[in-house]
């Protein structure tokens, strides 16, 4: 598993193309082959995933019981607006109107890298969101979050 890193700003063009910064794209050697997906985010934002993660996700989303209402109704908005993006020959993806304006993105985009997937936030979100923790309480998330984990990654016993 390859994990991406980076924060990119970036701008759309008025067809809400956007060039796929090269340091994030060396980051991705299939994605010019395999494609990227695009979907909706849990903060209202967007959420780029190679095609591999995405096959991943969906095959643990095909393993939950379709007969409990929750699980259907989850798998449905989970993937509701996915959509396939394809490099042009310029190196640009076109980003569908309906999840930008899902967003509110408009010319400004932050690529924000999350572990093996691509945050997408309007700049003036995303500036948002990062500025509403202070440090003391980054510093406290992060003594819950990551407190309890020894050297190894485990839990501590």
């Amino acid at each position: 598993m390859n994990y991406l890193i980076g924060e990119y700003e970036c701008k759309l063009d008025a067809k809400g193309r956007m060039v796929v910064p090269a340091a994030l794209k060396r980051q991705l050697p299939d994605v010019e082959r395999e494609g990227l997906v695009v979907n909706r985010g849990f903060e209202q934002n967007l959420v780029i995933y190679t095609r591999a993660e995405w096959n991943r996700i969906l095959g643990q989303l095909s393993k939950l019981n379709q007969f409990q209402a929750k699980n259907r109704e989850f798998v449905r908005k989970f993937t509701s607006g996915a959509t396939e993006l394809l490099l042009d020959s310029a190196g640009r993806v076109l980003l569908p109107k309906s999840l930008l304006a899902y967003a509110s993105i408009d010319a400004e985009v932050v690529l924000m890298c999350n572990l093996e997937k691509v945050e997408v936030w309007s700049k003036a979100k995303y500036e948002e969101q990062m500025g509403s923790l202070s440090e003391e309480d980054f510093s406290d998330l992060a003594e819950q979050v990551m407190g309890g984990l020894n050297l190894d990654g485990g839990e501590n016993g």
